[in-house]
């Protein structure tokens, strides 16, 4: 594919453009989305076999946590030529229509959706289209599928990613052969959307040619990995990689408080006000090649997935971080996550629970806006609230390693609530004033 290179200049008109013809995403999300939560599953590492039947025993404990969309790393066979590691990267794909064998079987994997839809969680499986491994059947078959160089030669879609081969979508038989293979999870295991790898670097018109197709097999969740707004034309939801560096920022003392209210004031004029977008500390990329999140934010990681819940729209939690995993996990080879208790389970339960039944919280334009409230000047507190029809939510907090007094004037808090946390009574007028520990949140219900 020739890749098409903006401007600055002209980027920056297109998203101004996109922002005033469109107020709304072509496609609905599916009506089952918006009190969820979004779970992150690495099978090779999430147990030593690193196989299907071994995660599906983990199934009622990530249940009773609450969590509502599991998101499958790719499943795929991988590419042995030019292989990164042992094992290989699982954005290396060389077979779209198989399994790996390393996780198990089809049937396996069938199985293992049965039993997700069983306890009423949904599934969506990760999907590389921008590029294949280089000893991909269609590297023999259809070799026009490739973007190649200037001497004829097949190219990776940048320097730094040996192990894959980009592919070229000016052809349009690829188009119809991706889209048959996003086809046949959906009628075939009954999978109810994709996390797309590198959504941006492939046409958006063909996203929108593949939605429209799975559409017509059964309403489907998508995930873009990418964070502009024209995504949107095809995906329910985008990343929020402004949001999740502004905490790594904010924990190091080089952003405030102040920066976070600016981002999401920018995000509401940004996108379509039905775009959902996912918010998270971790992820398998930033686990392995920027650290864990208590690499990442140290004192500041609690406090920083509290308010990833809070805050528009879904929030994730990655495999292993509710077991306060401190490990970067190997990316190309065998590394098992580190099992064991940790209060993060107790809390990511606890916030899916309140996002489950306060309607102040859902996503996209069913939850309620964010309404800022004035306090004493100081750059590292935040405080606002979120209301929609009869739920409210108050949320606090001191973004520093300091104690900080929080002082709030406003009507908009005035009426009776329950701590979140503590269960205990509050009752406010517009007038309240809170001691605020280092890293510290508070959070009250309506």
């Amino acid at each position: 594919m020739n890749k098409k290179i903006f401007s600055i200049t002209n980027l920056f008109l297109f998203s101004l453009l996109f922002i005033v013809i469109s107020n709304a995403q072509p496609f609905d999300p599916p009506e089952w989305c918006y009190d969820k939560t979004i779970y992150e599953v690495n099978i090779r590492q999430y147990s030593e076999a690193g196989n299907f039947k071994e995660f599906e025993k983990q199934l009622p404990r990530l249940k009773e946590m609450g969590v509502g969309i599991l998101w499958l790393m790719p499943i795929h066979p991988i590419g042995k030529l030019n292989r990164k590691g042992t094992l290989g990267s699982y954005y290396s794909v060389k077979d779209y229509k198989a399994v790996n064998p390393e996780f198990g079987t089809l049937e396996d994997f069938k199985s293992l959706v049965e039993k997700i839809h069983e306890m009423g969680m949904y599934v969506i499986i990760d999907w590389v289209a921008n590029h294949t491994a280089w000893d991909n059947e269609w590297m023999t078959t259809h070799p026009e599928f490739y973007t190649k160089d200037s001497l004829g030669n097949v190219i990776p879609p940048v320097p730094d990613w040996q192990d894959v081969a980009d592919l070229n979508y000016d052809n349009q038989e690829l188009r119809k052969e991706m889209i048959d293979a996003l086809k046949f999870w959906v009628k075939e295991c009954d999978i109810d959307g994709y996390r797309c790898d590198v959504a941006g670097m492939v046409p958006i018109d063909f996203w929108i040619d593949a939605r429209t197709e799975l559409e017509k097999i059964k309403k489907v969740f998508m995930l873009a990995e990418w964070d502009t707004p024209e995504i949107h034309e095809a995906f329910d939801m985008s990343y929020d990689w402004n949001m999740y560096k502004l905490l790594n920022g904010i924990a190091k003392g080089e952003r405030s408080a102040n920066d976070l209210a600016k981002l999401i004031k920018m995000n509401e004029m940004r996108f379509p006000s039905d775009a959902f977008k996912m918010q998270f500390t971790s992820n398998h990329d930033e686990n392995t090649w920027n650290g864990t999140a208590f690499d990442r934010l140290r004192d500041a990681a609690e406090i920083s997935a509290v308010f990833t819940f809070m805050i528009p729209d879904m929030p994730l939690i990655y495999s292993g971080q509710e077991a306060g995993n401190k490990k970067r996990l190997e990316f190309f080879d065998r590394d098992p996550i580190e099992w064991k208790q940790a209060k993060f389970e107790s809390l990511y339960a606890s916030l899916i629970r309140l996002k489950q039944t306060n309607e102040s919280l859902l996503c996209g334009n069913k939850g309620g806006a964010i309404n800022f409230l004035f306090t004493n000047p100081d750059s590292c507190t935040l405080a606002f609230t979120r209301e929609q029809n009869e739920d409210k939510v108050i949320a606090l907090f001191n973004f520093s390693k300091d104690i900080k007094n929080i002082k709030i004037d406003d009507e908009n808090i005035s009426g009776n609530y329950l701590d979140y946390f503590s269960g205990e009574p509050k009752a406010f007028t517009k007038h309240a004033l809170f001691s605020m520990k280092p890293w510290e949140y508070k959070i009250f219900v309506k």
